[in-house]
Formats: C-alpha cells, sequence, structure tokens
C-alpha cells in the first residue's frame, strides 16, 4: 500500500536537462537567477543615469560639458517659391500729332526819341566853417597862505637852587608817627630829610640827607614829607625850584 501511493518522479528530456544544467551553472558562479541579475542591471543603470543627472545641476559641470560638446549648425536654404508668371504690359496709346507751329512776323523796329537836356548843375557853395570861440585863460589860483609859524618853545625849567631855611614856608604839615617799636626802645633823634620843591610847591625827590640812626625813625620821617604842602619860593620875581633840608625831630617825654 505504501509502495503504490508512492510515484516515481517523471523522466527528464534532453532539453530540460541542458536548461537545468545552465540554471545550475548561473546559480553556482553569483548565486542569481535572471531575474535578479536582470533588476541588478537595471539598478546599476538607473544609479548611473541618476548620478549623470546630479552632476548636470551644478553650474561649473554643466559650463564645461556645454563647453566641450561642439555644435554643428547647418543652415537649410529656404524652399524656393516659383515665381508667378507676370503678363505683359498692353502697349501704350499712339501719341497725338503735333500741332506745326505757326511763324511770327517780325516786330516793327523802334523808335528813337531824343531826352530833352538836362540843365547843368549849380556850383556847389561850400557854408564857411564857424566861428571858433575864444576860450578866456583860466584864473591861476591864489596862492596858499603861508603855513603857521611854529609854537615858541617852552621856557626851560628854572635851575635847582639850595633854598634856605627861611625861604620854606609851608602851606601844610603831616606830624611823623612815632614807630611803637621805637617808643618801647626809647629811640630818639633827629632826621634831616632833603626834599625838591617845584615851582608848585608839590614835594619831590624825598630822602634822608642825615639819618638819626635809626631806620624806622628815618623811614617815618620821609613818609610824613612826602606828605607835605609848600608854598613855592619867589626869586626874582618868579616861582623858584629848589632844594630844601627839613628837620624831623623825634623826641619821648620825659
Amino acid at each position: 500500500m505504501a509502495a503504490s501511493s508512492l510515484s516515481a518522479p517523471p523522466p527528464l528530456t534532453s532539453g530540460s536537462r541542458l536548461g537545468a544544467r545552465r540554471t545550475d551553472v548561473l546559480q553556482r558562479r553569483d548565486g542569481l537567477t535572471k531575474g535578479q541579475l536582470r533588476a541588478v542591471i537595471a539598478a546599476i543603470a538607473a544609479i548611473h543615469v541618476g548620478g549623470g543627472w546630479a552632476l548636470l545641476q551644478v553650474p561649473a559641470v554643466r559650463d564645461a560639458v556645454v563647453e566641450a560638446v561642439p555644435i554643428f549648425v547647418n543652415f537649410v536654404p529656404p524652399p524656393q517659391v516659383p515665381k508667378a508668371e507676370v503678363p505683359p504690359p498692353p502697349p501704350p496709346p499712339p501719341s497725338p500729332p503735333r500741332p506745326r507751329p505757326t511763324p511770327k512776323s517780325p516786330p516793327p523796329p523802334p523808335t528813337v526819341v531824343a531826352a530833352p537836356p538836362s540843365p547843368a548843375p549849380a556850383p556847389f557853395v561850400a557854408a564857411p566853417p564857424p566861428p571858433v570861440p575864444v576860450l578866456a585863460a583860466p584864473t591861476p589860483p591864489a596862492p596858499e597862505p603861508p603855513p603857521p609859524a611854529p609854537p615858541a618853545p617852552p621856557p626851560p625849567p628854572p635851575v635847582p637852587q639850595d633854598l634856605p631855611i627861611s625861604a620854606i614856608r609851608y602851606a601844610r604839615q603831616v606830624e611823623p608817627n612815632y614807630p611803637s617799636t621805637s617808643v618801647d626802645r626809647r629811640e630818639e633823634g633827629v632826621v634831616m630829610v632833603q626834599v625838591l620843591i617845584d615851582d608848585k610847591g608839590m614835594p619831590n625827590e624825598v630822602r634822608v640827607a642825615k639819618s638819626s640812626g635809626f631806620p624806622r625813625l628815618d623811614a617815618s620821617a620821609v613818609d610824613a614829607v612826602k606828605r607835605f604842602r609848600f608854598h613855592p619860593a619867589v626869586v626874582n620875581g618868579r616861582p623858584a625850584v629848589g632844594y630844601a633840608k627839613i628837620p624831623v625831630e623825634f623826641k619821648l617825654p620825659e
């Protein structure tokens, strides 16, 4: 029963054997069938085509390919259009006959009439020139007045002279200041002050002619004499300038 249920495989023919052998050989070499091999080839071709298209998207590659590929231009002449036959123009109409010219009679000869003689022109008399006006000679300008004489120079200042004590007249006297330090130290003495009195009675060039021995007293005496006012001395009826010596005494009460 078991033996009868199992059927034997059908016998192989020569064609089937050859196909099976080729299939086995292909499967032994790369392990792919024909359908798988075609799919692989198609995928490789698609990859190459896609890579080429991607490279052409780069501007530099596209410009290089355009420059490298030659461009051929063929000039094709335009097709000739057959010319339509133009009918010949009609003949011109005959020109009318020209009229014959009529001969002209000659003009009569001109009559010459003598013109009356023209009167002789009157002689031209030139008008006398107008009298030339006589211009009066210009009056010379008056001479300029002489410049005024320069003012007389001022008289020279009077020469200072030594004035005696009797010629000194005081307009104002100022009491000298007694320095406190000199009071404390019991400093006393007479200061002889020389002063130049001008012609207006003002003191000038005040200096110590003879010291008291104490500088503080000398300075106080000079300061007081500078504030003096004098009546100017009169010499020969005119104010005079002179030097005077004025004694200034510093004395403490006992």
